[in-house]
Parts: structure tokens; C-alpha cells; sequence
């Protein structure tokens, strides 16, 4: 072999040994949401991400894809399944259908306030239910924040439960939610996040329900014009990762993600906050005519809802009695 033949083996075999660790260390960690970029998941995620890579001196970069860029909420959670998806944030609309135990979180005005709904995500409820991510193929990172819901409308102002009669109202694809609405006379379409603003410019819907975050940066307030201030749902949100990505991380890693996951939860709960405090003057500005209903006619209307025996067999995942004991148990700490 030529000299200078062996010198270009040589150079190949330095340039591997100099190039092929870093390229083998550096992990990228594809991070997707179906809210706008301006919205609270996507400032949080970024966070998570910025943590993420300060703690492991850059050997792992999440990339955050907001907007649904890397589909709907169900499917970004099946993609972490199949692990075709490293993680998400997202609410728990879809998790429902792949924990049964999470509708309980669907229930209507279950919690009266922020701090009865922190009770229960992160004390024993919340923990045993996250738990059972794992037996479906995902890992939870933390119980983020999508907010208390209101509702939204191009009709009428809604004051009380008969102002919904007739409404046609998008709603999450979940049972719970679908079931509350018919209780309050609105008729309910289950509908994909991604497909909500155009559904609502086209006047396939009259309504909708969201936290009030949502509704500022999805810009609703250009196609509906009323504004409830309901509370009738709290929403939380979820930050997920694909159980084979995370088998995948050392030891050292999976703490550093754990870790990142709780900061980024609490900034995440105080954005959502700050949103509460500020939107609702944001949203009238913007021209939305705003209406604080009593509840009380409200909580009444949906009390079928906690009754309903397919609601409770289906928090229980199958269980009708387990179904009872977790929402007992869930009153009872919320208080």
C-alpha cells in the first residue's frame, strides 16, 4: 500500500474516532403539542427543553413542534406508543382512551380551585394514575395545566344552562365530556383540536369550550363572539415520553429528564395563572362580550353526569365499583 494511501487511512480512521462519539452522545427528542406556538404548553416546553439540555451539557436536544405539525393529540400519544414519537404535552382529552382512569379528571366542576386540583394530581390519586401509563407504552413526566374551561359561542350570551339548549359545541373526543354538554342542553360534535378554528369560521360549529389561554391564542375571539366564564371543566395536561425512548436514557439522564419535568410543571401551573389573570380583559378588548353565569344552575344540571353507569364503570376502567371508589376518593381530597 502506497504512502500516502496509508496516510488517508490513517486520517479516516482519527476523523472517526474524533467525529463518532459525538455524533453516537448527541440525542434529539422530538417534542409535539396541538396549540399554537404563543401558547403556555409550547413556552413551558421550551423550558423543559432549554433544562434539558443545560443538565446534560447538550448530549440531549428536545426540538419542540407545535400546532399539531406532528398530528392530533391522539395521534402524537399512539406515536409514542409505536415509538414514532419521542414526547408530547398534551391534555387529557385523548388519555382516556388509553388509561381509562384519567376520565375521572373529565368529571364537571369537580374541583372548586386550583388548589383542590393540585391535591389530587400530584398526591396519591394523581400518582397511582400516572402510574399506569406505563403498562400502555408511555412514561408520565409531570400533571401540567390546560386550565379551567369556558365556553365560547357566535349565538347568544350564556347566562344559565338554557342558553345552551340547541348550541352546537365541539368537544374533546371523550365520553365524559360529550355526556355534560347534552346535559346541559348543547349538542355536543367531537372534533380534533387541529380542525376547531375553521369548523368555527365555517359555522359547523357554533361553540366551543376551552381554558381561556387557548382561546386568546387560538384567536377565537375572530369567529365567536360570546364568552362564559363556566369553570366547568378543570383540564389538566400531561408531559409524556415513549417508554422506549425513555429505556433508552442511562440512569443519570432519566433523573435529569424527571427533574426537568417537575420545574417545568410549576412554570407551566404559573403561566397558566397569569393567563387566567390577564385573558379575560385580553379577550374583551379584542371585542368578545363577556358573561359570568351563576354555577349553581350549572352543577346541578350536570349532577346525571356523576351518576351515569357507563362514567363510572369506565373511570374504572371496566370496574363499576372501582369506578365509584376513585371518584369518592377524588371528592373527598378535593375538598
Amino acid at each position: 500500500m502506497g504512502k500516502k494511501l496509508w496516510i488517508g487511512v490513517l486520517f479516516l480512521v482519527f476523523l472517526g474516532m474524533v467525529v463518532a462519539p459525538a455524533g453516537h452522545a448527541k440525542t434529539v427528542l422530538k417534542l409535539g403539542t396541538s396549540t399554537q406556538p404563543s401558547h403556555i404548553y409550547n413556552v413551558a416546553a421550551n423550558y423543559f427543553a432549554k433544562i434539558v439540555a443545560q443538565k446534560t451539557g447538550g448530549e440531549i436536544e428536545v426540538q419542540v413542534f407545535p400546532a399539531a405539525q406532528l398530528g392530533s393529540e391522539r395521534d402524537m400519544v399512539e406515536g409514542l406508543q409505536l415509538g414514532s414519537l419521542e414526547m408530547t404535552l398534551t391534555s387529557t382529552g385523548p388519555m382516556g382512551n388509553f388509561v381509562p382512569q384519567v376520565k375521572l379528571f373529565n368529571l364537571p366542576f369537580l374541583f372548586k380551585d386550583r388548589e383542590s386540583c393540585y391535591r389530587v394530581l400530584d398526591g396519591k390519586i394523581g400518582t397511582q394514575i400516572a402510574d399506569r401509563f406505563t403498562k400502555v407504552g408511555i412514561r408520565s413526566l409531570g400533571w401540567f395545566e390546560n386550565g379551567f374551561r369556558n365556553i365560547t359561542d357566535s349565538k347568544r350570551a350564556v347566562n344559565s344552562p338554557a342558553d345552551m339548549k340547541g348550541i352546537k359545541i365541539r368537544v374533546m373526543e371523550d365520553d365524559v365530556f360529550i355526556l355534560t354538554m347534552k346535559a346541559l342542553g348543547a349538542s355536543p360534535l367531537p372534533m380534533a383540536f387541529g380542525e376547531l378554528y375553521t369548523a368555527l369560521e365555517q359555522k359547523t360549529v357554533d361553540a366551543q369550550e376551552n381554558p381561556l389561554a387557548v382561546i386568546y391564542s387560538s384567536r377565537f375571539f375572530e369567529v365567536q363572539k360570546y364568552l362564559a366564564m363556566t369553570g366547568h371543566f378543570y383540564s389538566p395536561a400531561v408531559l409524556l415520553i415513549s417508554e422506549m425512548t425513555w429505556q433508552k436514557l442511562t440512569p443519570a439522564q432519566q433523573k435529569i429528564m424527571a427533574d426537568a419535568g417537575v420545574k417545568a410543571r410549576d412554570y407551566e401551573r404559573g403561566l397558566s395563572l397569569k393567563a387566567d389573570q390577564e385573558l379575560e380583559a385580553a379577550c374583551k378588548k379584542e371585542g368578545m362580550i363577556i358573561t359570568h353565569p351563576d354555577k349553581a344552575p350549572f352543577v346541578k344540571a350536570v349532577a346525571s353526569v356523576y351518576n351515569n353507569p357507563s362514567v363510572i364503570k369506565a373511570i374504572g376502567g371496566g370496574n363499576a365499583d372501582e369506578g365509584q371508589k376513585l371518584i369518592d376518593e377524588a371528592i373527598a381530597a378535593a375538598k
